[in-house]
């Protein structure tokens, strides 16, 4: 008899005894709710670049069942567009949005996650983060920003931009003054143009009036909805500025520590699946976009002389170089992806490279 009545007991206290561990998880997770602000240095709702911050804010509150709401606010609404790294490193606030280019003069080895001229493209850019130690470098770039990196989009290979004169030789380049940021804006400064910085949305008022001569954005999908088309006659390929910009979901670290972990992974999960979703988003949309432009708006499609290409390759190649040489945090992200760029490109070679010349023959 008493065998038989231990039993049950026993059963019964475990049973309480998960009861209350599960209340207690439950209690936490249900009562604590979160509600973040994100900046972007992107106009509100903006094709691609700017609905990929909304639509991570409406998969984090959706898979969190309402536990976490992230409001969305476009560059100005609460910082300027080149505001959003101070912002989030300050703690104002706790997320922010956009490239790690715009960071070149606090953070010189952000660049490299970004985009650098001639590097990776999306898929490489994508594998070198995720798989080639990529990410692990990035974090350890950011830490002493107190912030905390995450892959959140991609625009795929841009176009070089919109100018109101030809290219057809270096001469050209002399004193064009052109919107072009990052280490893109080094080479063509070395080439004899004059690189201006400009959040996207003053671009067009800047190319119509005459500040700037030419301009580079994205690729035809945005530079459609800007309408530069209107302003500027020659549409200039391939974008050898950015091969494959991948774009970030910045977090401040303290915000970032104080979240349950079940919510970090949401966060991070929300971000991968964004940032592949806009790389298709753009690869889809840039055809159609570009039929437009050339069809009905009668934009001039030109490539740029192989001649200029060359000697953009060539200047880019010693302005990296010599960056990697300013402190070691450069040097080690420098060796990485240098590293991993040249072992992709000699399998692309027999693999990708290979396949594509031979099916456009």
């Amino acid at each position: 008899m008493k065998k038989l009545f231990i039993l049950p007991l026993i059963l019964i206290i475990a049973g309480c005894s998960n009861d209350e561990g599960n209340s207690e998880i439950s209690t936490v997770d249900k009562d604590k709710t979160y509600n973040w602000r994100l900046v972007t240095s992107w106009p509100k709702n903006y094709p691609g670049l700017g609905m990929a911050p909304e639509r991570i804010a409406d998969l984090v509150e959706e898979m969190s069942d309402g536990q976490m709401k992230i409001t969305v606010y476009g560059a100005g609404e609460q910082v300027p567009a080149f505001g959003v790294f101070d912002a989030v490193s300050s703690g104002s606030h706790q997320m922010g949005h956009s490239g790690g280019y715009f960071w070149k003069g606090k953070v010189p080895a952000a660049q490299f996650f970004t985009s650098v001229p001639f590097g990776l493209t999306a898929d490489e850019i994508n594998a070198w983060v995720y798989k080639g130690g990529g990410l692990e470098l990035w974090r350890e770039v950011y830490e002493p920003f107190n912030i905390y990196p995450i892959p959140a989009g991609n625009t795929g290979t841009q176009m070089f931009g919109w100018f109101n004169k030809e290219i057809n030789s270096l001469d050209d380049i002399k004193g064009l003054k052109m919107r072009i940021p990052g280490i893109g804006g080094e080479v063509l400064k070395e080439a004899g143009g004059i690189p201006v910085t400009l959040p996207g949305g003053e671009l067009f008022t800047a190319l119509q009036t005459g500040v700037i001569d030419a301009t580079e954005w994205v690729g035809p999908y945005n530079d459609l909805t800007f309408g530069f088309h209107q302003a500027a006659k020659y549409y200039y390929y391939p974008g050898w500025h950015e091969p494959g910009p991948m774009l970030e979901l910045i977090i401040n670290i303290d915000a970032w520590n104080s979240l349950p972990k079940h919510l970090q992974v949401i966060i991070e999960t929300a971000a991968k699946a964004v940032n592949q979703e806009m790389l298709d988003e753009y690869l889809a949309m840039n055809n159609q976009a570009l039929i437009e432009l050339v069809d009905v708006h009668g934009v001039e499609l030109r490539k740029l002389p192989d001649d200029v290409i060359e000697e953009f390759k060539e200047i880019s190649n010693k302005i990296l170089e010599d960056l990697a040489k300013e402190d070691e945090t450069i040097a080690k992200v420098y060796d990485s992806y240098t590293d991993f760029k040249n072992n992709v490109s000699a399998y692309h070679k027999i693999s990708e490279d290979a396949f594509i010349e031979s099916r456009n023959k």
